[in-house]
């Protein structure tokens, strides 16, 4: 998403007294119509400073001796979500593929540890193969018992235009941001059926609710986890078996890295100089968010507005995101 001037201020409905700044259209340049979060940056590097020293006792009390499951927990928002569930005096198992990823992890994460009677296990495993998913989390089950929440956090991004890409970018996108999760919660949600508790949080992104230009693969895989997170939510309440749904922004992480050398002109030009969000930031009012029993969870300001626009202005939103383009179009093609 992006970032200008022309501050205007407007009210969150879901925040009391929450205001922020965003860009309204430019008389001057209607090719450059912009919906941005100026005062965004500031407020994100605010929270992200303070993000592991704000422990609350009510948060402690939330996290404090329980076990959660962090798929992707070797880096980016997964690793962040670790090492905050150790501040809060939780006990942590990462999930991941590769191994030698996963004990740099591991050590990086005893260094959050409160006392030395917390645990952080690892789990070899790749989300997007059903077998391998089931065999590693029933043989931990077996020896540590059922976490008492999840993180889906495990993800992929390959940007590129829709008739560019190949079929197995799809396919992959849905392997793992998709069906990553159901994997892993066809195993744990029948054990937490029957035990009558649990917390599942799922990683979308506001790529999961507003269409993005370059996101056809990605974006089609994050609305699939929105969209089975609101049927599971309403499956599982009765269950005592709380589901929250993540939308972060983009946030400084290796995937980021990794996807930005495929993302076309156009969307590139789109996104602009705009400020990534610290992981931290993201994994902080995620739990702020879970432990508060919050359903939707919208990390940083830019994602608060975005989502904003897109359910409370509705259709208005599209003519905008399709003048983004187009200036975008304009200016890359002058490069």
């Amino acid at each position: 998403m992006l970032m200008h001037k022309l501050p205007v201020k407007i009210a969150n409905p879901r925040i009391p007294n929450a205001r922020f700044r965003c860009v309204t259209p430019r008389v001057t340049d209607a090719l450059a119509v912009q919906p941005v979060v100026v005062a965004a940056a500031a407020v994100d590097a605010a929270v992200a400073h303070a993000a592991v020293a704000d422990i609350s006792e009510a948060m402690m009390d939330f996290y404090r001796n329980k076990l959660a499951l962090v798929t992707g927990g070797s880096s980016g928002i997964g690793l962040a979500l670790a090492r905050q569930i150790l501040l809060n005096g939780g006990h942590v198992a990462i999930l991941a593929r590769r191994a030698d990823v996963l004990s740099s992890a591991s050590e990086e994460l005893g260094k959050s540890k409160l006392h030395h009677d917390q645990k952080i296990f690892t789990l070899q495993a790749d989300v997007s193969k059903k077998d391998e998913v089931e065999k590693v989390l029933r043989d931990f089950i077996n020896e540590n018992g059922l976490p008492d929440m999840v993180f889906n956090s495990a993800g992929v991004a390959h940007p590129g235009r829709f008739e560019e890409l190949g079929d197995d970018i799809f396919h992959w996108m849905m392997d793992v941001n998709y069906f990553g999760t159901v994997y892993v919660l066809k195993v744990l949600v029948p054990l937490m059926q029957q035990r009558k508790s649990g917390v599942i949080v799922n990683i979308s992104s506001i790529a999961g609710f507003i269409g993005v230009y370059g996101y056809t693969a990605y974006g089609a895989s994050k609305f699939a986890v929105s969209g089975f997170s609101d049927a599971l939510r309403s499956e599982l309440k009765p269950d005592g078996i709380q589901v929250s749904i993540v939308f972060p922004p983009d946030t400084d992480t290796p995937q980021l890295t990794y996807e930005s050398q495929f993302k076309p002109a156009v969307t590139k030009e789109i996104a602009g100089s705009a400020k990534l969000l610290d992981p931290n930031v993201v994994a902080a009012e995620t739990l702020k968010a879970v432990a508060r029993k919050q359903y939707i969870v919208l990390p940083g300001s830019e994602g608060k507005l975005m989502y904003w626009l897109h359910h409370f202005v509705g259709r208005l939103l599209y003519p905008i995101m399709d003048m983004m383009v187009d200036s975008a179009m304009k200016k890359s093609a002058k490069k």
